[in-house]
């Protein structure tokens, strides 16, 4: 199967089988994304979505966010990880905000690195679910499924990862993709016990094959060790 062969077909897969892709964070504007997404590094979607309804409610935009200071915020985030930073990097971005893009969120990857806690997997966020840019942001989901799904090919980094994945996407599903590879790290094949036989895509999969062989391996010396202890 060529590169080409194995995009298309992973596509075709996840284009039958989940045509709606989309972040599992809650939010209801640039901002509140711009927040719960800086809020996910290292940590659950499902967590930072238990968090954002009361911290939302009292800073709404970047204006309350910036006239606060870190022992108002911090109790708004301590359980989620990193409290300490994550208070600093909020409060650092709001006065960013208001002082460099008259409180609007920038729509440039090159702009959205200028604020506290957004690096470059956060900006392809929020201009790829906001903006739908050609943007692809690799977590550990993302790098963990397209190395195993054979889409990367030894990248060693994130950023590796992100340049084949946009060499060989179609410019226009490049944000959904994005969602297609994060969810199906995360329900699917996880990085702990994935779920290779409720997987519809391990007839192409190179990680399934490997495990498969392995095991068909281990289950003859099983065998042929049984047989010459009788």
């Amino acid at each position: 199967m060529t590169i080409k062969e194995r995009y298309q077909a992973v596509i075709d897969y996840f284009q039958a089988h989940v045509p709606v892709a989309e972040t599992e964070l809650h939010y209801e504007n640039p901002f509140q994304l711009l927040v719960a997404v800086v809020l996910s590094a290292q940590c659950t979607d499902k967590r930072v979505n238990m968090v954002t309804p009361a911290l939302f409610e009292r800073f709404p935009d970047p204006e309350s966010l910036a006239a606060s200071h870190f022992d108002e915020l911090f109790p708004y985030i301590q359980s989620i990880s990193y409290p300490n930073n994550k208070t600093k990097h909020l409060l650092g971005l709001a006065e960013k905000l208001l002082k460099d893009f008259a409180g609007e969120v920038p729509m440039t990857v090159e702009e959205l690195v200028q604020l506290p806690g957004v690096g470059r997997k956060t900006a392809n966020v929020i201009t790829s679910v906001i903006d739908q840019q050609p943007n692809m942001a690799v977590d550990t989901h993302v790098f963990r499924v397209s190395a195993r799904l054979g889409l990367t090919r030894n990248a060693t980094t994130p950023l590796a990862a992100e340049k084949q994945l946009l060499k060989h996407l179609p410019t226009a599903l490049v944000h959904k993709a994005h969602h297609w590879l994060i969810l199906h790290g995360r329900y699917t094949c996880t990085a702990r016990n994935p779920q290779c036989q409720a997987c519809g895509l391990q007839g192409l999969c190179p990680f399934y094959q490997r495990a498969l062989v392995k095991s068909n391996k281990r289950s003859t010396a099983t065998t042929t060790k049984k047989k010459r202890v009788a």
